[in-house]
């Protein structure tokens, strides 16, 4: 029996993200060396994996309230009153997710119907468009590249005005996967005098806002039009946290009642000793992020100072751990045949900026998410390739 033509047909629409599918392409190569995934290299903080350890002991392996713990909403709540100077309420305006990726896809599938449109400015992380398609929505792109990558309140305002009522939600993604932009208080401030004209959701995915390089705060735009927003955010970037799999989603008492609904039905609610040692991490370790700013830091200049040197044009980016530089004229500019032909020859994997949609195309993506014995060996290996290939 052939059941093919019963599934929903936008699962015919999308695929397995091409990062995944080049990821897996390359780890047939014997010896290679991956600067692809954004996975920490750091382990979990220690006192962060005590929590847990203790949380099994302790038999904390029953289910807990969907919105997950109190004491762990509470400490999102400080957490995020200290660091962003945003105020939830831990009892109605929190809801922790089995990571960002389960907080987005609650989100988005709360919202959309078919026929909506969402603005996403680009090149953008591909694991937004999947769960829009599967939703009957559809993805609005809002080229960045004239601008560096930097989205601008005159394109944002046109992109809205563009796409007209059916217009449902914007993403923002900042600190920025792929290409490390973020932003300054004066320009968030600037996107939310544009937004609060039009009914759209805001949908900001802050889950790098602890790796933020530029000696300003991370600024939410949820500070300014909370009425609108849902914050996304997590522990898996700030405190190398990636395989516990704890988000949050913070929204208005009003958005997290509709919200809660499709989080339930997805998830129930996330692990319980993974929200234990959350609590710990939220409160203790805090400030784990801050050593790992400085070694990232250090790789980001590095990086940048050699692949510059070979002639890729970077835009130094302001945040998460992540490089997207354009190939050199006189290479092959397809982002996946010069990166499997790299991997093949010299034994180490980069993602190629298609993966990022049309207009990454002719880039390449490294994390530095990676040691820096790892990463001096990539570029010594990489000099040689643009060498072999002039």
């Amino acid at each position: 029996m052939d059941l093919s033509h019963r599934f929903n047909q936008n699962i015919n629409k999308i695929a397995v993200s091409e990062i995944r599918q080049f990821d897996q392409e390359v780890s047939k190569i014997p010896n290679i060396i991956k600067l692809t995934l954004g996975e920490p290299d750091f382990n979990t903080p220690e006192e962060v994996k005590a929590a847990g350890i203790a949380a099994i002991a302790d038999n904390q392996s029953h289910y807990t309230g969907m919105s997950g713990l109190l004491p762990l909403r509470q400490a999102v709540s400080e957490f995020m009153k200290e660091k962003y100077n945003l105020s939830y309420n831990p009892d109605n305006e929190i809801l922790v997710t089995v990571g960002a990726t389960e907080a987005i896809s609650a989100s988005l599938l709360s919202i959309l119907v078919e026929g909506d449109k969402v603005l996403i400015p680009a090149p953008n992380y591909p694991g937004y468009e999947p769960i829009i398609t599967l939703a009957g929505g559809e993805v609005i792109t809002i080229d960045t590249t004239p601008n560096n990558f930097i989205l601008t309140p005159e394109t944002l305002e046109q992109s809205l005005i563009d796409g007209g009522e059916s217009v449902k939600a914007i993403i923002l993604n900042y600190p920025s996967n792929p290409t490390g932009v973020t932003y300054s208080r004066e320009q968030i401030k600037e996107f939310a005098e544009v937004l609060k004209k039009y009914e759209v959701f805001v949908i900001s995915d802050e889950i790098y806002s602890e790796l933020n390089y530029t000696g300003e705060e991370h600024v939410s735009i949820a500070e300014f039009i909370s009425e609108q927003t849902i914050v996304i955010n997590g522990l898996s970037k700030s405190h190398a946290m990636t395989g516990w799999r704890i988000g949050f989603i913070l929204a208005t008492e009003a958005i997290t009642a509709q919200l809660i609904k499709t989080h339930q039905y997805l998830v129930t609610a996330a692990t319980t000793n993974a929200q234990f040692a959350a609590i710990e991490a939220l409160t203790a370790g805090k400030n784990d992020a801050y050593p790992m700013k400085v070694e990232y830091i250090k790789r980001r200049d590095y990086i940048v100072e050699k692949m510059t040197a070979l002639g890729f044009e970077i835009i130094k980016p302001d945040g998460a751990f992540y490089i997207f530089a354009k190939i050199p004229a006189g290479y092959e500019q397809n982002s996946f045949k010069f990166l499997l032909d790299f991997a093949q020859k010299k034994q180490v994997a980069f993602i190629p900026g298609s993966a990022f949609g049309e207009l990454g195309e002719g880039y390449v993506r490294l994390s530095y998410a990676a040691s820096m014995e790892t990463i001096e060996t990539a570029m010594t290996r990489l000099k040689e390739y643009m060498e072999e290939n002039k």
